[in-house]
């Protein structure tokens, strides 16, 4: 009830500000801004403005205020806001920023920008920093915090228990301590809350969980969040391939890494960036989209081809013509239907070489079923429209053929992209969508000119 009535709070402070933005009223956007909204909030709010209105609001955000709200911002917008800022002012900034953040936050500046930013840190913070900019941003490595608390197995409870009382705060999100013996090797973890409940005198090898789910520095991201979900978990330690311990990842960042994975889906299936700014600059929207739009032209100009191939026979029945999108149609969405299960299965990893078998005989008896499904129901339809039974068996035919192709390459297609380091959501729809309509163009056109002559 509380967090419900928090949200409506929210949302009325949000009406305020834009009402107070429309009518110029920058002092009392600013009190808003810095008094009433939290860093979501303003995040929130900066990147539902069009450009010219985000730049005066981010103006008014109080400077302690900065480096949270950025935290928050999608990477289009963070690198607008951080690409204006010098060295100094980027420290001062990310501050308090975590140290996975703070190289996310790096890798969008110029080289020669990091470079300045590592040497104006001190010699641990650089080092820090350092470790997890030496891998890649969508890898264990790239996630991973080095802000860590380490133990020894040998010591006891009651020394445990002072030695965490020694540190002002516990990094976010630690629900379990790292046990590492003398050469940093990861031994196991102690939960919180078994430390709690123990026995003072008993050691920490006695109460330790040495089973405890590790993850290895190299492995993706998408691994990892499926690694989190699968074991419930809320931190796990990242280790090197001898076993020592580099850091942790925790369940922020696996959350960051499922939604970001989510908008790639749904955006690349547009050819559009999931980072893409809903008001990012005109220049720069119709940039980004040409090229999509190029490439499409392209798929367009190839199914066309095919059509003009069997112009003459067009021209002596043009029923054909009328009934042709229906065929490229159905193929089309039998083949998304294929290809965006097999995308997703991907994803979670559900899908390898073990089971790709099954699911390809089973895609073709889904598209053989439904074509002899939808080819009566459509050679019905093209029987009572034009009178003429030849034109709904040729319609019929097609229909089977075009959706068995479309069900089998919807399968096959993102397992072949993929082995060729190809986006399967960025790529395979527009292949797909190639391969329907000019297969689909090929039986139906095909078919008639062979009756027709």
């Amino acid at each position: 009830m509380s967090q419900a009535l928090e949200s409506t709070r929210a949302g009325q402070k949000l009406r305020h500000l834009n009402k107070a933005l429309e009518s110029g009223a920058l002092q009392q956007v600013s009190r808003i801004l810095n008094g009433g909204l939290s860093p979501g909030d303003i995040a929130h709010l900066l990147e539902s403005s069009p450009p010219k209105e985000r730049d005066i609001l981010w103006q008014l955000v109080d400077d302690e205020l900065e480096g949270e709200v950025l935290s928050y911002l999608s990477d289009d917008i963070q690198a607008t806001f951080v690409s204006r800022l010098n060295a100094q002012e980027f420290l001062s900034v990310t501050e308090d920023f975590e140290t996975d953040d703070l190289a996310d936050l790096l890798q969008q500046l110029p080289d020669t920008v990091i470079q300045e930013v590592l040497e104006s840190m001190d010699s641990q913070d650089r080092l820090r920093v350092e470790e997890v900019l030496a891998y890649r941003e969508d890898t264990a490595g790239g996630l991973m915090n080095t802000d860590t608390i380490t133990i020894r197995p040998d010591i006891s409870m009651d020394v445990v228990l002072r030695y965490l009382r020694r540190h002002k705060e516990l990094p976010e999100m630690t629900d379990s301590l790292l046990v590492v013996n003398r050469r940093d090797e990861f031994i196991g973890v102690l939960p919180l809350t078994k430390m709690l409940v123990s026995n003072l005198n008993a050691t920490v090898r006695e109460v330790m969980d040495t089973d405890a789910v590790t993850i290895p520095v190299a492995m993706p991201d998408t691994e990892v969040a499926s690694l989190f979900e699968r074991h419930s978990l809320v931190s796990a330690p990242v280790i090197d391939t001898k076993g020592k311990l580099l850091g942790r990842i925790t369940i922020d960042d696996v959350v960051d890494v499922i939604r970001e994975d989510a908008d790639h889906s749904l955006m690349s299936m547009a050819g559009l960036d999931e980072e893409e700014d809903t008001f990012s600059p005109l220049i720069k929207t119709t940039k980004r989209r040409a090229v999509w739009l190029g490439i499409n032209l392209i798929t367009a100009f190839i199914a066309s081809a095919v059509i003009g191939l069997f112009e003459e026979t067009i021209e002596k029945v043009v029923a054909l013509a009328v009934l042709m999108p229906i065929v490229a149609s159905m193929g089309g969405i039998a083949g998304s239907q294929a290809l965006t299960l097999v995308i997703r299965g991907m994803a979670i990893g559900q899908i390898s070489s073990s089971n790709l078998q099954w699911l390809l005989n089973r895609e073709f008896m889904v598209g053989l079923l439904n074509g002899l499904l939808w080819s009566v129901v459509v050679a019905v339809a093209a029987m009572l429209w034009f009178n003429e039974v030849t034109i709904g068996l040729l319609i019929g035919v097609a229909l089977i053929i075009n959706l068995i192709v479309a069900a089998i390459s919807g399968t096959l297609l993102p397992v072949l992209l993929k082995k060729r380091k190809i986006d399967p959501a960025l790529a395979g729809g527009v292949i797909l969508t190639t391969v329907t309509d000019v297969v689909g163009f090929m039986a139906f056109l095909g078919l008639a000119t062979i009756i027709y002559g």
